[in-house]
């Protein structure tokens, strides 16, 4: 008889499920990976996780595999063709403001090294443990870690990078732990 696996989310869908198995939380410092994080993150604000890990694939096609530098040079045709597509959100203003983040997401990669160094400073480059909590509802949304993000990226020019999303880019790329207690995936 197997036993029950326990998550803190996604039993109901096996595409939420395999993210929150194998993905999220699980620390990231790959550039081009955490990019693809900032960019869903921000395409998500008003949404819901579900949605945009839906059209995940759908994003890569239509963002040339999340490729910063290509993204960085995009034209109005591209906006106009990115518009068309309903494979993904279609949104005016975060279209333009994947392009224009993309274009700071390379100057911080210059100034920093990598952008890796750049996030990862927000935690001190570790990993923070979470609220340590039993329900889903007792999750925070914001930290003092994430609202110095939001407020530095803010001020770097990025768009759709309030201390929600950069809370939900943190969980996502594993700079915060915040796996249920209960969770087959949760450290003590």
């Amino acid at each position: 008889m197997e036993q029950e696996v326990k998550r803190c989310w996604g039993d109901d869908d096996p595409l939420m499920a395999e993210y929150h198995d194998q993905e999220w939380g699980f620390p990231v410092h790959e550039d081009q990976k955490l990019f693809e994080h900032l960019l869903l993150d921000s395409f998500q604000a008003g949404l819901s996780w579900r949605t945009i890990l839906h059209k995940r694939e759908n994003f890569r096609k239509a963002l040339d595999n999340f490729d910063p530098k290509k993204i960085a040079l995009y034209t109005e045709q591209d906006q106009a063709r990115l518009l068309e597509d309903a494979g993904i959100i279609r949104n005016r203003l975060k279209i333009k403001a994947a392009i224009s983040n993309a274009q700071i997401y390379l100057t911080i990669q210059e100034e920093f090294g990598s952008f890796d160094k750049y996030i990862w400073g927000f935690t001190d480059h570790k990993t923070i443990k979470g609220t340590r909590t039993d329900t889903l509802e007792g999750l925070l949304t914001s930290s003092p870690e994430s609202d110095a993000m939001a407020k530095d990226m803010k001020a770097r020019g990025f768009k759709f990078v309030g201390t929600t999303i950069c809370y939900a880019f943190m969980q996502a790329v594993g700079m915060i732990d915040d796996h249920l207690t209960w969770c087959f995936r949760s450290k003590p």
